[in-house]
């Protein structure tokens, strides 16, 4: 064997699950070794997550700090109109919040990855390329849907309450994760733009007013105009909104039709993140080193 000879040492996918026939399928072998690449990944990112306990504590530190401040603090200062009691307005937008300033830490995440080698080990495996995008995505929404219900028990201790149906309370919940699946290939594609960790610490300055100027706290319509508009345009308020709706919540809203039909926009942004930033995040994960 000549010194420029290079050894490779094929897959051994074994029978695909399907049947003789479906092993021929090259299509179908793809998918399922994706599939089962993927779900590699997110036991990867989650074992790691249990491992480092600390992480948890910091995504929940500012929810819950949150909560302090905005139900016990300002509570009996902040006045929505409409007789809405503050804490009940509040603990729904607190929920979208914590939702949304999520994707930085996925973000800070991909490029710790990056940084140390382990994204170039993934590429270097033969394993499907969508594998470590994907896996991450629902990494994400599994540890979002923790923090969820860890940030619901502190606000049922502190007196929030749904007061819709069952059934409704799980689709507001669903709707959360929902923005978080789509928010997460947006911090997938960041970080895998971040040069370095610092660059990526510092698009928390991106995530913040994200989350504020928002009906997260504030009523759009207490706001000025200008910026009223792109409080009500944000996903984030669709999402509060549709939440507040959903939880029974009553809520101060303006007239438009954004606010109107907050359920359907809650659906309608995620999908078209997803379907903007997911691509974008896989091809920028394809090009790492071209």
């Amino acid at each position: 064997m000549s010194a420029g000879t290079v050894l490779h040492i094929p897959r051994d996918d074994g029978p695909a699950p399907w049947g003789p026939a479906a092993a021929e399928d090259g299509p179908a072998r793809r998918l399922y070794w994706a599939f089962a690449d993927c779900l590699t990944i997110v036991r990867r990112d989650l074992t790691h997550l249990v491992r480092q306990p600390v992480i948890v504590a910091w995504q929940l530190g500012f929810p819950v700090v949150s909560v302090l401040l905005f139900v016990y603090v300002f509570g009996s200062a902040m006045n929505v109109g409409g007789g809405v009691d503050y804490p009940t307005f509040a603990m729904p937008g607190i929920f979208a919040m914590t939702i949304s300033f999520g994707f930085m830490n996925t973000a800070v995440a991909v490029v710790v990855d990056r940084d140390h080698g382990v994204t170039d080990r993934f590429r270097s495996l033969p394993m499907a390329t969508s594998a470590v995008v994907s896996g991450r995505g629902v990494a994400d929404v599994i540890g979002a849907a923790v923090d969820l219900v860890v940030l619901a028990v502190i606000a049922v201790v502190v007196g929030w309450r749904s007061h819709g149906s069952p059934a409704a309370t799980l689709a507001a919940f669903g709707l959360l994760l929902l923005l978080r699946f789509a928010l997460t290939w947006i911090g997938v594609y960041l970080g895998l733009l971040a040069p370095n960790q610092e660059s990526a610490g510092g698009l928390y300055a991106v995530a913040f007013p994200f989350g504020m100027i928002s009906s997260v706290f504030t009523p759009p319509s207490m706001m000025p105009d200008w910026l009223g508009t792109i409080a009500m345009w944000n996903p984030v308020s669709s999402t509060a909104g549709a939440i507040r709706e959903l939880f029974g919540n009553p809520a101060t809203t303006g007239g438009s039709w954004v606010e109107q039909h907050a359920v359907l926009m809650a659906v309608l942004w995620p999908a078209v993140l997803t379907a903007v930033f997911l691509p974008l995040a896989v091809r920028r994960f394809r090009r790492l080193s071209r």
